[in-house]
């Protein structure tokens, strides 16, 4: 994706004219056409943001799949030893790296949870926990889930699993990103479809490089061989990589600000109790993920309520 893609605007003034508004007749040309090398020089020079959370049980890999992601050293962990107690998720722990690559730079935040679920013994497809977790995490972030350790799986164990998670997912109205209500077009709708019909993303990540047929590739060696993390024929880790960074990171970027922060705002504004009530006052409340406008419309996702003290 474009890195220079514009962003939605929130003020309904600035949307693009609609359809019956007709071009205005030009005589010549004036240099509009400049605006896209002043974005790009701005952005070069500012460079851009991503943060980025990965939650799991210790050992699942992790830092080595953020380690894969951006072919860097940007998270070290260490397994706890014998004796040691299991860590619980009192307390997030973030990291933020600068990474460079032709030119551009990228201002990564890396957050961890450790110990996340780590003393629930559950044989579940989803458990109770990761339920829970998922349904309040994905009204206010945007949530890829993934099968971690995917070479521990039979293709056929992997494909079996996918299913049973996609199906917990729509049984607890679980809507992880992309979602459908924020496909603006025919061509967005047709890629998104795609990518949701393989997620969760079945991964393996790696941290060094091995010599396979005269040529370095990116894997894990084991007794059977090289599991090559870009070769789709061995994971799907080439998958996650495009959609986090190369083809949807300013749409999660646009999402995250326009609607999940919108969200967020509307609810502590209720909170304080700033809004006034008058004629035609309705309680603003975070929209489940049913509800939530598409970043197009730039509409605040608003619902009304008797109740003002509802739960996010």
């Amino acid at each position: 994706m474009d890195p220079m893609r514009r962003s939605p605007s929130p003020c309904p003034s600035s949307r693009p004219s609609s359809p019956r508004t007709p071009p205005c007749e030009m005589f010549g040309q004036v240099g509009i056409e400049a605006v896209l090398d002043q974005l790009k020089i701005k952005a070069m020079k500012m460079g851009f943001e991503f943060n980025i959370m990965v939650v799991g049980q210790s050992g699942l890999g992790k830092s080595t799949m953020v380690n894969t992601l951006f072919r860097s050293k940007v998270w070290k962990t260490s397994l706890p030893s014998l004796g040691t107690p299991i860590p619980q998720t009192l307390q997030l722990h973030s990291l933020t790296h600068i990474i460079e690559e032709k030119g551009v730079k990228l201002k990564l935040t890396v957050t961890d949870t450790p110990g996340f679920g780590d003393q629930i013994n559950n044989d579940k497809c989803l458990r109770p926990l990761d339920i829970e977790f998922l349904q309040r995490l994905c009204r206010t972030v945007n949530v890829v889930p993934v099968i971690a350790r995917a070479d521990s799986l039979t293709i056929e164990e992997r494909e079996a699993f996918r299913h049973r998670i996609q199906q917990n997912m729509r049984a607890h109205c679980i809507d992880v990103y992309p979602q459908k209500c924020f496909d603006e077009d025919v061509n967005d709708k047709i890629l998104n479809s795609k990518i949701r019909d393989r997620i969760p993303f079945a991964v393996v990540g790696a941290d060094r490089e091995h010599l396979v047929n005269g040529r370095c590739v990116l894997g894990r060696k084991t007794k059977w061989g090289i599991i090559e993390v870009e070769n789709m024929a061995h994971c799907e880790f080439p998958l996650l990589r495009d959609l986090l960074i190369r083809s949807h990171l300013q749409d999660l970027k646009d999402i995250t600000h326009n609607v999940h922060y919108e969200n967020y705002r509307v609810m502590r504004l209720n909170e304080s109790h700033v809004l006034p009530r008058g004629p035609g006052w309705v309680n603003l409340a975070p929209a489940s993920p049913g509800q939530l406008t598409t970043p197009g419309s730039m509409k605040t996702c608003r619902q009304a309520q008797d109740d003002s003290d509802d739960e996010f």
